[in-house]
């Protein structure tokens, strides 16, 4: 008698244990799987405007409702989404930009967007309001992060083209374990140009060894301490990281801009390898 209870007592601890790791598995699984994104890189998909704030006479923040107060975009990091919309002759466009939210943000996301006279994109978010949908597909990009995947990222940006680099500076420093340095150089035309720029300097105050950001304005207001023209070579020896196997130097701006960036970069040592343009 005294066997056999023993045998079941043997027989319940076993099953307990079973339990418990199953259970404990079951756990690990539910905290560590990242959620699935609500993207679809073939189909657009409708997603609502909840908030409309107007930062400048022409820039506007957009924020987007996702399916569920906690859904997740579920775009990877330096990609961006294509948003189709009606231009001012109700003709279909397609545009690409990047959201300055990341999957730690979760239930919306955001785009903030500088609307251009003529542009045609522009001026579907230049009449949208609060309630209205936006058609979105993605993930797109060639631009594949890892944490750490180098020592140091410079970054070249001109106007609108801050976005990419905004979204992948704050995912590394939002990331205890991603010790990548940022070097930032950001040019615009005037002061009122600049996008991001309190986001930008939170980054700067609080982290200040590892984010760096220097503005360049083509028309300076007096008293001006920040860069003066266009983003030289000796502004890239200054504040990028020198050329190494272990960084690289990412580029987004307008062609012009970016044209002359990639010879500044050629004719300073920078080798293909070492570059990106987004």
């Amino acid at each position: 008698m005294i066997e056999v209870q023993s045998h079941r007592a043997e027989m319940l601890s076993i099953a307990m244990a079973v339990v418990a790791i199953g259970a404990g598995t079951a756990f690990y699984f539910y905290v560590t799987r990242k959620p699935k994104g609500c993207l679809d890189p073939e189909k657009f998909k409708e997603f609502k405007l909840v908030k409309r704030t107007q930062l400048s006479h022409n820039v506007a923040k957009f924020k987007f409702a996702l399916p569920t107060p906690t859904s997740v975009l579920g775009l990877p990091i330096g990609q961006h989404i294509s948003c189709r919309g009606k231009d001012s002759l109700n003709e279909e466009v397609v545009k690409a930009y990047t959201p300055t939210t990341l999957d730690t943000d979760v239930g919306y996301f955001e785009l903030v967007i500088k609307m251009y006279p003529q542009g045609r994109m522009s001026h579907h978010f230049r009449v949208m309001s609060e309630g209205d949908y936006l058609s979105v597909k993605g993930p797109k990009g060639r631009f594949k992060y890892q944490p750490n995947q180098v020592r140091a990222f410079g970054m070249l940006a001109g106007g609108t083209g801050i976005t990419p680099m905004f979204q992948v500076a704050r995912a590394i420093m939002e990331n205890p374990s991603d010790k990548t340095n940022v070097h930032l150089i950001y040019a615009n035309v005037t002061y009122e140009d600049i996008l991001l720029k309190e986001e930008l300097d939170n980054l700067a105050s609080n982290f200040p060894n590892r984010f760096n950001i220097y503005y360049v304005l083509n028309q300076a207001p007096e008293g001006w301490e920040g860069g003066v023209g266009f983003i030289s070579k000796e502004i890239i020896q200054t504040h990028c990281p020198a050329p190494a196997p272990d960084i690289k130097i990412l580029r987004c701006g307008p062609p012009p801009m970016n044209k002359a960036m990639a010879a500044n970069l050629d004719s300073l040592g920078y080798s293909s390898e070492m570059q990106f343009q987004f």
